[in-house]
């Protein structure tokens, strides 16, 4: 059995990344699962791990990582430090044609590099096998109740980049206190809704319908978690159709801003496509019953279905104000404005619980393809180029955007 060398690449975008594909532990257990496996981390001083918890476990560390087959990374590569002919596996953020990354995706053409882009992986059943999602959802939605807090002087949470971990981040939950009356909206299923829900799980808010929602009084703080039917239907009239709704969303109309006028703060975790209604107007908001005070826009679309969200946030400044009478940005304490919480890299708050999620997730999901049998194509699919340097069949589309025609 041939021996495969798996590099463990160190993150370079700016700004830092501290995020890993595969923790310390992970490696070990993977050379234990496979005997043919050797992995190579390179060095970095900017990981949550450090360089010695890796020596401390046996895992060689080189700086050269030339004789490495395959190639992990978390974010964009930079293309200075693309080694050619070998395959590589990294969020690169090009198959939705991005402009800003085309150059990158020339280089790995040029390069005779296969990229195997983790957002694209998908089991038989065209569901995503591996991302980040759940952990957004965690730290989105953490965030969402510092910035209520914050909007509303009721309480203060220690921002989650500056806890250790979710351990910390669930102990600093417990200062949470809502109104009686507090009323919250979240929206989207999938890992991002999945995460969210984990932190409403571990605060002392009571889940209701849609229905009761919208025609209920409560004496304690309440949410709901609408299911597209519940926030859109079909124009015209008529049933809703999930199936038609994702393959044509545009013959459906949002009906989100009924909930407007009962929503104290929305949690938007959903997938929103741009042929797609938006699910409330710059008008909605300027509507004299809107309740609304704050957004924790975890999809972060900017300038989108949510209008709301003008800009992306950062880490270190992740809350700003929205003014809806004058559609501008305003700062998030002045009076009528909506806080609105958008980083859109929420997981690099917790790199470590990140990071073991996202391993465990690769060495369930991914490896048996990668390295023993691809039978279902998961690889083969999730290859956006191969070592010839071509764009594989399933990405052919990508033409006319290397081109520069897109």
């Amino acid at each position: 059995m041939n021996t495969i060398t798996i590099g463990v690449i160190r993150e370079g975008k700016v700004p830092p990344d501290k995020r890993v594909p595969l923790t310390p532990r992970h490696c070990q257990q993977l050379q234990a699962l496979y005997p043919n496996l050797n992995i190579i981390v390179q060095p970095s001083p900017i990981r949550a791990y450090k360089d010695q918890e890796y020596w401390d476990l046996g895992i060689t560390m080189k700086e050269d990582l030339s004789e490495c087959d395959i190639l992990l990374g978390v974010k964009e590569v930079n293309i200075s430090d693309l080694i050619p002919e070998r395959k590589y596996l990294f969020f690169s953020h090009t198959f939705k044609k991005q402009a800003y990354n085309r150059d990158l995706l020339k280089a790995i053409i040029e390069k005779k590099i296969q990229l195997i882009d983790y957002e694209v992986l998908k089991d038989t059943k065209n569901k995503r096998i591996i991302g980040f999602g759940r952990y957004a959802g965690i730290v989105g939605a953490y965030n969402g109740f510092l910035t209520y807090g914050l909007k509303h002087n009721l309480y203060k949470l220690k921002p989650a980049n500056l806890c250790a971990d979710r351990k910390e981040v669930e102990e600093e939950l417990k200062k949470v206190v809502l109104p009686a009356n507090a009323k919250i909206v979240l929206t989207g299923y999938g890992r991002v809704g999945h995460g969210a829900r984990e932190i409403m799980d571990l605060l002392p808010i009571k889940e209701v319908t849609p229905d009761e929602f919208l025609n209920d009084s409560f004496d304690s703080p309440v949410f709901t978690h609408l299911e597209v039917e519940d926030y859109y239907d079909k124009r015209g009239g008529g049933d809703f159709e999930k199936r038609e709704f994702y393959s044509q969303p545009d013959l459906y109309k949002s009906s989100f801003p009924k909930y407007l006028p009962h929503t104290d703060m929305y949690i938007p975790c959903h997938y929103w496509s741009n042929k797609a209604d938006y699910i409330m107007t710059r008008d909605d908001l300027k509507k004299e019953n809107v309740r609304l005070s704050v957004v924790a826009d975890i999809s972060c679309d900017i300038d989108g279905p949510v209008p709301s969200t003008l800009r992306p946030s950062k880490i270190a400044d992740p809350i700003y104000g929205y003014c809806p009478s004058s559609e501008s940005e305003v700062t998030f304490d002045t009076e009528g404005a909506i806080a609105v919480m958008a980083v859109d890299n929420l997981p690099c708050e917790l790199p470590l619980d990140a990071s073991e999620d996202f391993g465990n997730e690769l060495i369930k999901e991914v490896f048996p393809a990668l390295i023993t049998d691809d039978s279902d194509k998961i690889i083969a699919r999730g290859s956006q180029t191969n070592l010839e340097g071509e764009l594989t069949e399933y990405f052919d589309y990508l033409e006319p955007y290397l081109a520069g025609e897109e």
